[in-house]
């Protein structure tokens, strides 16, 4: 059995995840709250989000940015190996595979199933005996 201090292979990833989801989620509010500067051409890598999403401009911005702070503190619990943060995290990768399924049942198949995979990968990974364990070792 191996000691519940040694860090999990997965570990650090993750967190920087967190800090990368922090990132985007601030880049769509800062883009999202003011349109057309030059900020918009990343959009040109998710172009259907973007329609969707322009029309709502400062009001959908607002969610975003508070994303963008909640996943920058699970980064951070995250690293720390604090329980509330494992909560978060696993949390948020539900509703993220959650909302994936929804785009496969409403006509984004593809990109909702890469989605899903994806999810439910980190959601096996991350509730996993060990990783759980690195959290809640006292």
């Amino acid at each position: 059995m191996t000691n519940s201090d040694d860090c999990p292979a997965g570990f650090i990833p993750l967190g920087i995840f967190f800090f990368f989801a922090a990132t985007m989620a601030s880049y769509a509010a800062v883009t999202l709250l003011f349109p057309g500067t030059i900020l918009d051409r990343a959009w040109a890598l998710n172009q259907t989000g973007h329609a969707q999403l322009l029309p709502l401009g400062k009001i959908i911005a607002l969610p975003f940015a508070i994303f963008a702070v909640v996943a920058l503190f699970t980064g951070i619990g995250w690293l720390k190996r604090r329980r509330w943060a494992w909560i978060v995290g696993v949390s948020t990768i539900a509703v993220n595979l959650a909302g994936d399924l929804a785009n496969m049942a409403f006509g984004e198949f593809w990109k909702g199933a890469a989605g899903v995979v994806i999810a439910g990968l980190l959601l096996i990974y991350m509730t996993r005996p060990r990783l759980r364990r690195y959290f809640f070792a006292t």
